[in-house]
């Protein structure tokens, strides 16, 4: 059933904000290159999502089966891995459902899953953490060295799709030393018997530490304990206690931000009653399970610091923490020490606890509210997670570039609309990164003789440029601006500056043969403008800042004349 519901949500979505990143650097870079796989991605290390992502992009670009079939498949392998988790600790006991059916359908896993990026980052490494922390009490419970080497495996598997499995050594001994502390074992024979496995995994968390310091620019860590602080408590009150009872029910978006919850009142305070009625049922059912909790606790604070010091600022908004994709890993963590809860002895004054007609009924009673209340939050979700300007756009961009002739002049590069990708994401927001794979489409230039334009809709229109600068006529009578291959540059005035943007000029000149020109704001990169005889007119895209145009001839026996025109933004006609 969770594969279904999940199916819904991967075929019912589409790409968004960082997906189109990782569609922009498999169409631009070599897919096994250390560069593409090495790339600082938000803070992120994930050299295996960006293959997986690569791989399938390369296959069917900008189409979405892909990207959903993949979220399916690894669904699947992380629900499976946690089954055998779960089944490792309890055995196939009825009481084996309730973590697993909470685990399975709690809102708080949803927006890590539909999102594709978030995804290629998340699933794998919830099943490296489910697979090794069941691999760590084999190996403890047998002495079977095999389990040693597969956990270890599949940690570094873990590890190359994102960084944050790195506390996967750290809740495999936790889990592994609380299961010998509820069931009377000894926890020092955790560490010897398991001696192998934790000094491999520590050997390999110190290796990809020292990657991650490499890779990773440190100047965006922040000390704003302030807003870390408001962004973790937020995260408890909206998002945790909530989702404890398949809150929030109700989301909200403001494209182009993934949604947030938005529970109300009524769902918050559910969420703190179910939270209390769990503590304490479990305190007055079984012995010896407060480090159970406290180790809960201190999970939920220890796997969104790190990322919350990462992103708070002044300017965060604490929204951020609404979004709920820092905590799928919570949820799976949750979900084994209550595994390892159900295995400590009962109090004997518990008895009325026992199982009993009654308590079935309860039980029943309580999992299906808690899965109807989550279907309903999925379902929410969904909604809103469609309301995006990216399909329509896409799908109108890609009709739109197989309608010009590919022999033709080429489409002046363009950033998208910012509806989808905005600037920051520069330059994977141009349409020749975004683009790259498509079969039928032109090519992308930063000059061309026909100005068109991607609309906000995705739509290929006829463009102009429009006036912010203008281009002060030349001294030259009749000429305007003379550049020659034996002058040395030329400096064209601006009516004023321009500030740091990628700007287009429009420019109208009388050459006398077949050549090329470079061009370039006062501070910005060079381009190359090819020219042709005759009156004619070009548009170059100009990247930088300035006051002026500067112009030199690099063909031989070049002379062209350059008149006044406007330099501004494209917009469509």
């Amino acid at each position: 059933m969770q594969l279904l519901i999940r199916s819904v949500l991967a075929f019912g979505g589409d790409f968004y904000w960082d997906d189109l990143i990782l569609v922009g650097r498999a169409g631009t870079q070599s897919l096994l290159s250390a560069q593409y796989l090495f790339d600082d991605h938000d803070g992120h290390v994930m050299p295996g999502a960006f293959l997986v992502a690569g791989a399938i992009t390369r296959l069917a670009p900008l189409e979405w089966i892909g990207p959903a079939i993949s979220l399916v498949v690894l669904q699947l392998l992380a629900s499976a891995a946690l089954l055998r988790a779960l089944y490792v600790i309890l055995g196939w006991r009825p009481v084996l459902l309730i973590p697993l059916t909470f685990a399975l359908f709690t809102p708080l896993t949803v927006p890590g899953f539909a999102w594709w990026a978030a995804g290629l980052n998340s699933l794998p490494m919830l099943a490296a953490l489910a697979w090794v922390c069941a691999d760590a009490i084999l190996l403890v419970r047998t002495g079977n060295r095999r389990y040693a080497v597969t956990g270890i495996l599949v940690y570094v598997g873990g590890l190359l799709f994102f960084e944050k499995s790195a506390v996967i050594p750290f809740v495999a001994f936790a889990v592994t030393a609380l299961l010998a502390w509820v069931t009377g074992a000894s926890v020092a024979q955790v560490w010897r018997r398991g001696f192998r496995l934790w000094t491999g995994l520590l050997t390999v968390t110190a290796a990809w530490i020292g990657v991650y310091l490499v890779v990773v620019d440190q100047q965006r860590w922040s000390l704003d304990l302030g807003m870390t602080w408001d962004l973790l408590w937020r995260s408890v009150t909206h998002g945790i206690m909530p989702g404890l009872a398949g809150g929030p029910w109700d989301w909200q978006r403001w494209a182009p931000a993934s949604p947030w919850a938005t529970p109300s009142a009524a769902v918050m305070a559910l969420g703190w009653l179910v939270l209390a009625a769990v503590v304490a049922v479990s305190l007055a059912r079984k012995e010896r399970i407060g480090p159970v909790w406290l180790a809960a606790v201190g999970y939920a604070v220890a796997c969104q610091v790190p990322i919350y010091l990462m992103r708070s600022s002044q300017f965060t908004a604490l929204e951020l923490a609404q979004t709920l994709r820092y905590l799928p890993d919570l949820v799976v963590v949750l979900a084994l020490l209550s595994a390892v809860a159900f295995c400590a002895p009962n109090r004997a004054s518990s008895r009325r606890l026992d199982s009993s007609p009654t308590r079935s009924v309860i039980v029943i009673v309580v999992a299906a509210a808690f899965v109807g209340s989550s279907l309903f939050s999925t379902a929410t979700f969904l909604r809103v997670w469609q309301d995006s300007p990216v399909p329509a756009y896409l799908d109108n961009a890609r009709t739109g570039l197989a309608s010009v002739d590919p022999l033709g002049a080429p489409l002046l590069d363009q950033e998208v609309d910012p509806m989808v990708m905005q600037r920051v994401a520069a330059p994977e927001n141009l349409a020749s990164h975004m683009f790259a794979l498509l079969p039928e489409r032109p090519e992308f230039s930063s000059a061309t003789t026909e100005l068109r334009v991607l609309d906000s809709t995705g739509r290929l229109r006829d463009a102009l440029v429009t006036w912010v600068r203008t281009i002060v006529p030349g001294p030259a009578p009749n000429c305007g601006y003379l550049v020659q291959t034996e002058d040395s540059e030329v400096v064209m005035p601006l009516d004023g500056p321009l500030l740091p943007a990628d700007w287009t000029a429009e420019i109208n000149y009388l050459a006398n043969s077949e050549g090329s020109l470079t061009m370039s704001l006062t501070e910005g990169m060079p381009v190359k403008v090819p020219v042709h005889p005759g009156l004619n007119r070009v548009f170059v895209r100009l990247s930088g800042a300035g006051d002026a145009v500067r112009v030199s001839a690099n063909t031989a026996a070049l002379s062209v004349c350059i008149a006044s025109g406007p330099i501004g933004f494209v917009a469509p006609r």
